[in-house]
């Protein structure tokens, strides 16, 4: 079987994940966690991702974290074979897989029936360039008009899955959105735990945590991974590409602090409509004390 643990950024997913695993290993079934957090792929991206430290990871072994350079362009479909490969080999030691992580698609590309259309080097060029020339908005604004639920999910400011929407689309005559998951069925047995907060509580959260990225080093981390090296993906992460345009001059701390807040409560939206098509998920707050029971109970173990 596959637990997964979804919800949006600042829930406690990470904290509630490794409170299963300790209560499974506690009951004799070892668990291991399986990152589904597109920017923990990353090493050396650690403050600005909320990476859990090591020494916090309570001796369970962890996958998927720290798997690319930031020079490289994290992938989905690249992802699902890994991710999937990781879970296999976890279940053929007998353990339970936990998958944990906030990134819509590379979650779904793992618990869904999720093939990946070709690519044209032609089409991808053309549009890449128009995206230079023209910026995200106007990509964002074609989309609308092809596929609007696309447009929707994807959001006006990410250039890069615009692009890939568009080539998709291109390519196959369809809309992108009949290409995602079919979210009817899961690829294996799989529990589904959501974990919540109400949105007061999550933006102080958010705020908060962004604040003390800034206060932990961010700016410090970027300048050891060197801006310069960081590939596209890792360059427009949110409080990256702010904290590198604080760096370079080009903003004033207070403004890449707010900035980076704003983009990260409108991103933990994305996540709540993302998740909350999930069926069959089991809800809890994150602020519940039975959470962990009660999530116990749902995956019956």
């Amino acid at each position: 079987m596959l637990v997964a643990i979804v919800g949006a950024t600042g829930t406690g997913k990470s904290a509630l994940s490794l409170d299963i695993a300790s209560s499974l290993a506690e009951r004799g079934r070892a668990a291991e966690i399986v990152n589904a957090d597109a920017m923990q792929l990353y090493r050396g991206m650690d403050i600005g991702t909320a990476k859990l430290p090591v020494s916090m990871r309570r001796g369970i072994p962890h996958h998927m974290f720290d798997v690319l350079s930031v020079a490289d362009e994290a992938s989905v479909a690249d992802y699902q074979t890994k991710a999937r490969a990781a879970i296999a080999d976890v279940q053929s030691r007998g353990a339970v897989p936990i998958l944990v992580g906030g990134s819509g698609l590379y979650v779904s590309s793992v618990l869904y029936d999720f093939r990946f259309p070709g690519t044209d080097p032609v089409i991808r060029e053309r549009l890449e360039q128009e995206l230079v020339e023209r910026g995200p908005g106007a990509l964002h604004q074609r989309l609308k008009l092809l596929d609007a639920d696309a447009a929707n999910a994807i959001g006006p400011s990410n250039g890069r899955r615009l692009v890939r929407a568009l080539e998709v689309i291109e390519i196959t005559g369809e809309p992108f959105g009949s290409g995602l998951p079919d979210e009817s069925s899961f690829s294996q047995p799989t529990t589904v735990i959501g974990v919540s907060a109400p949105r007061p509580i999550l933006v102080d959260r958010l705020d908060a945590r962004v604040r003390q990225m800034w206060e932990d080093g961010l700016l410090d981390e970027v300048e050891r991974i060197g801006a310069a090296t960081m590939g596209v993906t890792a360059s427009r992460a949110i409080g990256y590409a702010q904290a590198i345009a604080q760096i370079d001059g080009r903003m004033p701390g207070a403004e890449a602090i707010e900035q980076t807040a704003a983009l990260t409560r409108r991103y933990a939206r994305r996540q709540v409509g993302w998740f909350r098509r999930y069926p069959a998920t089991t809800w809890v707050d994150s602020d519940d004390p039975l959470r962990l029971q009660v999530s116990l109970d749902r995956i019956g173990l």
